[in-house]
């Protein structure tokens, strides 16, 4: 049986309209600092002052959408430049640019950004409510295949995208079944579209992951034939806003991030809430679904999980880094060292309502070139992966999450520091 190669992603060059959407002027140095203020220490708090002239550039298109539905997209303190792009491969040739400040992926890019020496930091993190019941993905089985449960994947031929959430969710599913990569073929093909749906309706390959509203329209059209799906049974729900450690350096960019996870956070559950206005606005006049198309997608996702404390997140992402360690042969990770636990409870407490979320979910008393003294957060949780922060909370400090510091055990210096996702027309994150 053939075996998928070592996954690699060489740099490349960012198509020609990507870098007129996203000037490199805007973006920061290597150092990160827009103002001329010294780079912020990974360990250091994030400054709860955007200053005037901060720029991020974002690419997170359902966000932007949701924000101009909700009315909130004008009320950040700081500019923002949309980029039109999803997907990890996408995400990270821009960051390889210089092009983009944060992006929207599922739990792959992050990982593979940095076996492919592009240093990145979780920011945000979002999933489903009862995951097991609201997948992403099923395994759509190819017409006259026989594939019932997981362990009839053995001897058939699976669609593979290394790098992306479907390349992950097929190795889980073969650990899941007692299997390996030797007791099938791996057919390594980009996972974008409709790729799998027709690589599946031609017989190219037997089984493929496909995700949301190509589930509804493969069986649709080729249901008649013999098409099915079946339910993997394991949870591919997490949805992360990531960007490059040089930026998070950028005092000003931090601050600003900050405030865009809360409107971020506050968009996913606007979504959740307004279920018609984002049919219609979203699935409909923006990504030129059917109305049923979007009944679907919204059915499918479920209600938001954006959890105040990442722990749990955090193990779960190691299980999938050890088995693509594995299964690669790519140098293993510590899972908690892909997340910036500074803005760990930043999303939540903006859903919430709580203090430290203000203009469009940013921080309540972040105005442009204003300062603060606001009154100190406790955190939710003070606890991760079993170490306690040991710290003090601290007036001034951005909310919630931990310095490096207290992850490692010591204290932070008695400073507390005060989870959509990028989709395609699939509904599914990349």
């Amino acid at each position: 049986m053939s075996q998928a190669p070592r996954p690699t992603l060489r740099p490349r060059s960012v198509l020609a309209a990507l870098l007129l959407l996203v000037p490199l002027a805007a973006c920061a140095s290597p150092e990160g600092s827009e103002t001329g203020a010294p780079a912020l220490a990974a360990d250091a708090p994030l400054p709860t002052t955007v200053p005037k002239g901060t720029k991020l550039i974002v690419g997170d298109p359902p966000t932007k959408v949701a924000l101009q539905l909700s009315g909130e997209i004008g009320k950040f303190s700081f500019d923002i430049e949309w980029a039109n792009l999803s997907g990890g491969p996408q995400t990270s040739e821009a960051f390889r640019a210089d092009a983009l400040d944060v992006g929207a992926v599922a739990e792959i890019p992050p990982i593979h950004a940095v076996w492919t020496d592009l240093p990145a930091k979780i920011v945000a993190s979002k999933f489903r409510q009862d995951p097991l019941a609201h997948p992403t993905y099923e395994l759509g089985v190819a017409p006259g295949v026989s594939v019932r449960a997981l362990a009839d994947l053995r001897g058939k031929k699976i669609a593979y995208s290394p790098g992306q959430a479907q390349g992950a969710l097929v190795l889980k599913a073969l650990k899941k079944a007692g299997l390996t990569k030797d007791d099938v073929t791996l057919v390594e093909l980009p996972s974008t579209g409709d790729v799998y749906p027709n690589a599946l309706a031609s017989k190219q390959v037997d089984v493929a992951p496909i995700g949301g509203v190509n589930i509804k329209r493969y069986l649709t059209k080729f249901g008649r034939d013999g098409a099915t799906t079946i339910a993997h049974g394991i949870r591919d729900d997490p949805g992360h806003l990531y960007v490059r450690t040089t930026t998070l350096r950028d005092p000003a960019k931090a601050a600003a991030i900050r405030e865009y996870v809360a409107a971020w956070a506050k968009a996913a559950r606007w979504v959740y809430e307004h279920p018609k206005e984002w049919i219609e606005g979203y699935y409909v006049k923006d990504q030129g679904l059917t109305a049923a198309d979007g009944e679907y997608l919204v059915k499918q996702a479920g209600e938001p999980d954006i959890p105040a404390d990442w722990a749990d997140a955090i193990r779960r992402h190691q299980e999938t880094i050890d088995i693509l360690a594995a299964e690669t042969g790519n140098p293993p990770l510590r899972a908690e060292d892909l997340y910036d636990l500074r803005y760990e409870a930043v999303g939540a407490q903006a859903v919430e309502g709580r203090s430290g979320a203000g203009a469009a979910g940013g921080s309540g008393d972040v105005t442009q070139g204003e300062s603060t003294d606001a009154a100190p957060q406790a955190p939710s949780a003070n606890t991760v992966a079993g170490r306690s922060a040991g710290a003090a909370p601290q007036a001034g400090l951005a909310g919630a999450g931990r310095s490096s510091d207290a992850i490692e055990g010591r204290s932070a210096g008695g400073a507390y520091q005060v989870r959509l996702t990028a989709t395609g027309s699939q509904g599914a994150p990349r």
